[in-house]
């Protein structure tokens, strides 16, 4: 690569906003995720209509990862670059199939979303 195109790149970097560079770094993805065919925990909560506070909303998305080491001999799942619904912040998170088994086994292990397993099976 010519010192030119190096310079050139290096300037396209620098001006470049944060939330295309965390996108950049999650490529096919984020894309994935845009269009549905991946999700993350908070937006299956969000789809059952489940009305947690961020905390406990984080916990269920232990509950799942868990769960999905558990099913794939301790492989984690696919991560992810996304903003943080409230603060607005950049974090690396998980994302599954949506018809993913684990998702209806977290729901089930973890006491505050255990009365979303059935409302989980009706949609699906």
């Amino acid at each position: 690569m010519k010192l030119t195109a190096i310079r050139r790149t290096i300037a396209a970097a620098r001006t470049a906003t944060k939330s295309l560079g965390y996108r950049a770094l999650s490529g096919r993805i984020a894309h994935l995720v845009d269009t549905g065919v991946l999700i993350r925990t908070g937006d299956l909560l969000d789809r059952l209509g489940a009305e947690l506070p961020d905390g406990q909303r984080s916990w269920y998305g232990r509950h799942v990862a868990k769960a999905y080491r558990a099913a794939h001999l301790g492989a984690d799942a696919i991560r992810v670059w996304a903003q943080h619904r409230t603060t607005g912040h950049w974090i690396h998170v998980h994302v599954y199939a949506p018809t993913d088994p684990v998702l209806v086994t977290a729901l089930g292990t973890y006491k505050a979303t255990r009365s979303l397993v059935l409302d989980f099976q009706l949609a699906a």
